[in-house]
This record gives C-alpha cells, sequence and structure tokens, in this order.
C-alpha cells in the first residue's frame, strides 16, 4: 500500500454522565490520568503514528477541549517569568500548527457512526483514524502506541481495521463483538481477519469474545454507509454496522495490539489507569508504592 494515514478524528461530544458531578462543567475527556487528560493521551498516540490532522467532533459544553490545545498566553508568560521552564515547555509541546486542528459540532447524540459521519467534510475520500478518547491504551514498555501499530500493519493491506482484545464472555454485551476468521502473528500483536461484526450481542449468541476497542482506520467506503443513517443497537447509528456492510468489498482485519487498554468511561478503569500511570513515573512511584502497601483497607 502506497497510501498513508494523516487524519484522525477524535469523537469528544459524549456527556461523560458516569462521572457526574465531575463532568457537569468539564468534558469527560479532560479528565486527568496522574497530571495530562484523557484526550492529551489520544493526541500524542496519533501524532507517534503519523497524524498531522486533527479532527474534533464536539457538542456543548466542550470548550474546555478547545481552550487546551491553544495557547494560554497569561499562564506562558507567567511560567516564564518565574523561570519554570518544564511546566513551559509542557504546555508548549501539546500545540499543533496552526491550521491542523479542527472542530465541528455533532449537535445530536445519535451515535458513534454519526459523530464519525459528521467529520466528513474534512476527510477528502482518505483513510482516516478514529481514536475514543476514554479507551485509554497504555503501550508496553519501549513499545509503539496502539494506533502506530495498527497503521503499520494497515500499510501493507489497507481496507478498514479496528482494535481488538479478548474480554470475559459475560462482558460481550457491551462491545462490538466479531466473527474471526484466520490469524496470524505480527511484530506487534495479531491480526485477525473479521468475518462478521455483531453490536452488543448477548454472550449465548456471541460469535467470540474478540471485541472492538477505541481505535479504527476507516476506508472512504464506510463514509458511504453512514451517509444511510440507518439505525442500529440503541436506535443509533452504529459504526459497526457500517464497517460489516463493507466486509467482502475491501479487506477488514481486527488488530490485538501488545499494551493494557483502561476503559476511562468507567470509574474502576479511571482509577486503574491513574495508579498504572503513577507506577510508571520515576518522580512518584516509590512514594506511591510504599502508600499502597500501607493502606488499612
Amino acid at each position: 500500500m502506497s497510501a498513508t494515514i494523516t487524519k484522525a478524528i477524535f469523537p469528544v461530544g459524549g456527556l461523560g454522565t458516569r462521572f457526574l458531578p465531575a463532568t457537569k462543567s468539564m468534558p469527560k475527556e479532560m479528565l486527568p490520568i496522574v497530571d495530562k487528560p484523557l484526550i492529551q493521551y489520544a493526541v500524542e498516540e496519533a501524532a507517534e503514528a503519523g497524524i498531522t490532522e486533527f479532527i474534533f467532533v464536539t457538542g456543548r459544553g466542550k470548550a474546555a477541549i478547545e481552550d487546551h490545545f491553544d495557547h494560554s498566553t497569561e499562564i506562558e508568560d507567567i511560567l516564564k517569568q518565574r523561570g519554570k521552564e518544564n511546566g513551559l515547555n509542557a504546555v508548549r509541546a501539546m500545540m499543533k500548527t496552526p491550521g491542523s486542528v479542527a472542530y465541528i459540532r455533532q449537535q445530536e447524540p445519535a451515535g458513534l457512526g454519526h459523530a464519525i459521519w459528521c467529520a466528513r467534510h474534512y476527510i477528502n475520500n482518505e483513510p482516516v483514524a478514529v481514536l475514543l478518547a476514554d479507551d485509554l491504551i497504555k503501550p508496553a514498555t519501549g513499545g509503539n502506541g496502539c494506533l502506530k501499530q495498527m497503521v503499520e500493519a494497515w500499510q501493507d493491506r489497507g481496507g478498514n481495521m479496528v482494535a481488538a482484545m479478548e474480554v470475559p464472555k459475560q462482558q460481550t454485551s457491551s462491545y462490538g463483538i466479531i466473527t474471526p476468521g484466520a490469524s496470524f502473528g505480527t511484530s506487534d500483536g495479531t491480526l485477525t481477519e473479521v468475518k462478521g461484526l455483531v453490536e452488543k450481542p448477548e454472550p449465548a449468541d456471541a460469535p467470540s469474545r474478540l471485541a472492538i476497542v477505541g481505535r479504527y482506520i476507516l476506508e472512504p467506503g464506510v463514509f458511504d454507509e453512514l451517509e444511510k443513517m440507518e439505525r442500529g443497537a440503541g436506535g443509533e447509528i452504529q459504526i459497526t454496522d457500517s464497517l460489516a456492510r463493507r466486509i467482502g468489498h475491501v479487506p477488514f482485519f481486527s488488530h490485538q495490539f501488545t499494551g493494557t487498554r483502561f476503559d476511562c468511561g468507567s470509574k474502576l478503569g479511571f482509577l486503574q489507569a491513574n495508579i498504572s500511570y503513577a507506577l510508571s513515573r520515576p518522580d512518584l512511584a516509590a512514594d506511591l508504592e510504599t502508600w499502597l502497601k500501607g493502606v488499612d483497607l
């Protein structure tokens, strides 16, 4: 494949009701893992994979995300005056080239497929990555991020690709589940041919335990399917339905990545991510380990 992927969509219009009241006035994507918001981890993962154009599909009350990826001259001036170079470098490092970041409103909560469709005019008939910020995927030590792994695998195959992981049988009703074909190993994880997709099946009806998590590479034909506005599970426009209708037209693989996925849309996953990332920090690990060992439960 000679094509490259330079654009990524970040659907960030959700309400984050599971984290109320914290998310009443703050986007759930701005919840911090140690000292960095979830959305910044996703953007950094995309940049590592070669993404140069970042498209955020937002909703009401999401202005904090726009502000986060913009200059704050007051903060930068104060940090500079006080000689706080580390802080100044941290706030400047997240800045992207002017014109490389775009924001568009979803306007109605009609599902993930609808959110992706809202960005259609920015895609220009190109392959595009999609990252869900509350699916935080921590790379293995010394390893590549999930999206970079996927992009490298996609280069040889094209078509559509999703990140996947095995989940307990009783959890299949919370995911899009893959009907798997042949599998083979790569330098980073395992590729499995996708023969079919079922959105949130009951455990007894699930074709496997291989579940889609929040990373996608989409070829342009998916947008033609989304354009039909067909409603699926939950009365929403599901991206899995449009992907399923492309099976047989283009290659379709799932990528079982190396790394650890944290479901930061849940309180438990969010807490686990904070602890895991803190334990990876030289400035925090020793004191945190000491505290954890002494916690009286």
